[in-house]
């Protein structure tokens, strides 16, 4: 990805182009941006075995869509090129498509286009078009600091999920898995949240949580002009209880669960201290930490001692 960029950047210089590096690509248009993002998921690396069609249909919209919320910008339409196998079963496809038509309808997304062609294994790659209002748009860039850091949901739940799917676990020994598997099968986008956000005013920088909480705060540091850095307090991390259990069951730490798994599709933002009793009169989130100036990424323990972490998540084109 740094090396697209890096190439890219004279192209873009005589064109409306900016966001660079963002969650999607804004296109000035006066007194609003057109925002355009695009997400590729193959059947091997992004659908566990037991996600149906429908599911995968769903997730090729979600994926593009928590990028239109990161920032800020209302859905215009969605486009869908598809490989698939010829021995792929008819009513497979209607499936697949059922899901795709189901997510667009939840995040009122019209379908509007796309390309069919044959593949080995199914491959998903979405095209998503949003617009906003300059003055609502959502950036990496903005960071402060003595900003708070802030996460729409809990996190490690979609990471359990996948944990068990791709292991192929058929029984965890715990009272209900129903919401990790809910995660991992059919993650929402934080759309509704995002507008409300986007137009709060309130808020200095954004991003969604996808390839992990880490690697998504890391993007915040780079992005920043300023030297920056971030402290987490692990007390302050929504890792839910079922987290916690499954991963004492597979022998893994919940904390990286928490931290550098992804697939979360929580809103990541920082805003000032005195922004969040008015923005929490508007959506309910958690305050995870603080930005600093550090240019490093560290964590308070339970125990009150501070580590560095290291900055690791999921890299495109890295096997």
């Amino acid at each position: 990805i740094k090396r697209i960029i890096a190439n890219i950047k004279s192209h873009l210089r005589d064109f409306n182009i900016e966001g660079l590096g963002d969650d999607a690509a804004i296109i000035d248009m006066g007194r609003e941006y057109i925002v355009a993002t695009a997400d590729l998921l193959r059947q091997t690396s992004h659908f566990p075995e037991p996600m149906t069609h429908e599911q995968m249909g769903w997730k090729s919209v979600t994926v593009n869509v928590s990028d239109l919320a990161a920032m800020g910008a209302k859905p215009l339409g969605f486009l869908l090129s598809m490989g698939l196998p010829a021995h792929m079963k008819v009513e497979e496809f209607d499936e697949l498509l059922k899901g795709v038509l189901k997510a667009c309808e939840h995040y009122k997304i019209p379908l509007i286009g796309g390309d069919t062609k044959e593949a080995d294994e199914i491959i998903l790659a979405g095209t998503a078009i949003g617009i906003t209002l300059k003055e609502n748009v959502l950036l990496k860039s903005g960071s402060r600091e003595g900003d708070l850091i802030g996460v729409t949901g809990q996190l490690g739940l979609a990471a359990a999920g996948m944990k068990i799917l791709f292991s192929r676990i058929e029984e965890v020994p715990i009272a209900d898995t129903s919401r990790v598997m809910d995660h991992a099968l059919k993650p929402r986008a934080r759309l509704k949240e995002s507008l409300i956000i986007a137009k709060s005013h309130l808020v200095n920088a954004a991003t969604d949580i996808t390839d992990g909480l880490v690697s998504e705060l890391n993007e915040l540091i780079k992005a920043s002009p300023k030297t920056i850095g971030i402290r987490l307090y692990e007390d302050k991390l929504p890792i839910p209880q079922e987290v916690e259990e499954i991963a004492k069951f597979i022998k893994e730490d919940p904390l990286e669960l928490g931290l550098y798994y992804g697939e979360d599709f929580e809103l990541l933002f920082t805003l000032p201290p005195e922004n969040v009793t008015p923005l929490r009169a508007q959506l309910d989130f958690h305050i995870i930490g603080e930005v600093t100036t550090t240019g490093t990424i560290e964590i308070v323990d339970k125990e009150g001692r501070t580590y560095t972490l290291p900055v690791k998540g999921y890299e495109h084109l890295r096997g």
